[in-house]
């Protein structure tokens, strides 16, 4: 087996990820973020840029006082200005004032923006470079060297981007990273210029790449392969426009595939994902290769038939292997390879052949019909599977419900109601509740009818709702589909309704909520 280098991971999720739109965190987030990258065991970790403002200001210090594991903090900045000397740079300053052992810096490698940008000329230029390089090494920093838009320059002149480099080397930086700032090269010029510099310069070279071609993370594995040591990106590839070169894609494919060994234990890498999404309050990407819900999802009847007799017969990995776990959805494509295993994940055997087997399956096919779909609603289908095995066992026995709405225009007033009444145990419970809105209001009334009953109904959180029209061409006459997701605090559950009327399809799917949580959590 061939020994390769050793590859070097550096995150800018805290400095490049938070450039992506929609992406924000607190200082308390940067840190419990370092702080997670650090146990991953992430080797360089960029807090982001020193007095540009408070919350940068505020990790900085801190960062100070903690003791990292296995990272490295470094700090983010520019060249020294143009025809200024480097020891009265306040930027320059302040980067040192940050008091971490390693600097990033990023200099002009495309004429483009030496002449026409900065407004200086190509000497003055690899100047400013070699001058920053050399005051941060006198300070006993490590280095970094950020070549902006190597690539571009490159193309562009090959000989002026290699003077650039040459500057920073010259300067003693410990790292060239080649960087496609605009993320237009592809990833045989990749390869092709890394291994150029390579040989021009014989120095550490790293790679920092953005996604808007599609390719950051073929792109920075090209560079690898033909030399480089360093990967620069973010968790769930966040950043500028369309993001940065995803760590949790790239990690995987190097340790997994490329047997480039980078963190000890990568089992933990979906738990990073989700963690980084939830404190950026983002969406978790679902079909994110390695750490998505969708990742290992078998929907297709003759796909988990094989799956269910082998599984890597439709799986590259083993999905425990980056922290993730095998899914079977099911859906009008299903099988009974289909519910025979997600029966099986959900702890409820059922007989291949059974007639309760193909009951599932009959009953399944006739709600899809209707609207119903059950991949991000498994606490409905688990409610639906129960019922046909007789383990379903109703808690309430619902009477009637009732939900309005008022407008009053003169006096600029509204309200919504709702009024419910169930059975518990043999004794009626009638109660009425105002809310936002019609869901909120059947809720806020169940709860109130449930509370004596079950008082764990509290534990109970709605966390999302979302509303599809289904066939849109029959207008206000169309169906209506909910999907509910709720939480206990520890887990999260789906459930659906679907009625011409939304009320009704809000009802189904708020009761299977309620049915599957009191369910989980017994008196």
């Amino acid at each position: 087996m061939t020994t390769h280098p050793e590859v070097k991971l550096y995150d800018t999720t805290l400095r490049d990820g938070t450039q992506g739109e929609g992406v924000n965190f607190s200082s308390l987030d940067k840190i419990r973020i370092a702080e997670a990258l650090d146990q991953f065991g992430m080797h360089y970790i960029e807090g982001g840029w020193p007095g540009s403002n408070p919350k940068d200001v505020s990790f900085f210090e801190r960062a100070a006082d903690l003791e990292w594991k296995n990272a490295r903090i470094a700090a983010f900045g520019s060249t020294r200005r143009k025809d200024i000397a480097v020891e009265d740079d306040q930027q320059v300053q302040t980067l040192l004032d940050a008091k971490t052992p390693v600097i990033t810096f990023f200099g002009k490698s495309w004429r483009l923006h030496v002449t026409e940008i900065l407004r200086t000329t190509e000497e003055e230029n690899q100047a400013m470079i070699c001058d920053t390089t050399r005051y941060l090494k006198e300070n006993g920093r490590e280095v970094i060297y950020d070549a902006e838009h190597f690539f571009d320059g490159f193309k562009d002149s090959c000989e002026h981007a290699l003077a650039t480099l040459a500057a920073a080397k010259e300067g003693g930086a410990d790292w060239l990273v080649l960087c496609d700032t605009n993320g237009g090269t592809m990833p045989h010029e990749v390869a092709e210029i890394t291994e150029t510099v390579m040989k021009e310069l014989g120095i550490a070279v790293g790679i920092h790449t953005h996604d808007d071609t599609g390719v950051a993370v073929a792109n920075a594995l090209a560079s690898i392969q033909a030399g480089a040591t360093q990967i620069q990106g973010t968790v769930n590839g966040y950043g500028e426009r369309v993001g940065n070169c995803n760590l949790t894609t790239v990690i995987p494919n190097l340790q997994l595939k490329m047997e480039r060994p980078v963190v000890e234990d990568i089992t933990q890498l979906t738990h990073l994902a989700h963690f980084v999404d939830d404190l950026a309050n983002c969406a978790h990407n679902i079909r994110a290769p390695y750490v998505g819900a969708t990742a290992f999802a078998h929907k297709g009847g003759m796909h988990v038939n094989a799956v269910q007799k082998v599984a890597h017969s439709f799986e590259h990995i083993e999905p425990k292997s980056v922290g993730n776990r095998q899914r079977i959805l099911v859906s009008e494509l299903s099988g009974q390879s289909n519910v025979l295993m997600k029966a099986e994940e959900l702890g409820l055997p059922v007989e291949k052949g059974s007639p309760e087997a193909l009951a599932i399956l009959q009953n399944l096919k006739e709600l899809e019909e209707q609207g119903y779909e059950f991949e991000a609603a498994e606490a409905s289908f688990e409610l639906l599977i129960r019922k046909h095995l007789l383990t379903y066992k109703p808690l309430f026995d619902l009477k009637e419900y009732h939900c309005t709405f008022r407008r009053d225009g003169e006096r600029d007033y509204q309200s919504c109601s709702a009024t419910v009444k169930l059975i518990l145990d043999g004794v009626e419970e009638y109660r009425v509740a105002e809310g936002d809105g019609p869901v909120n209001a059947l809720d806020a009334a169940m709860r109130k009818a449930l509370r004596p009953t079950y008082p764990q109904i509290d534990d109970m959180v709605l966390n999302d709702y979302k509303v599809r029209i289904i066939d849109s061409h029959m207008g206000t006459g169309a169906k209506t589909r909910v999907l509910i997701l709720s939480s206990d605090g520890s887990e999260s559950w789906g459930t659906v309704g679907v009625s011409y009327n939304i009320i009704q399809a809000s009802w189904r799917a708020l009761i299977d909520s309620i049915e599957y949580f009191l369910a989980k959590h017994p008196r």
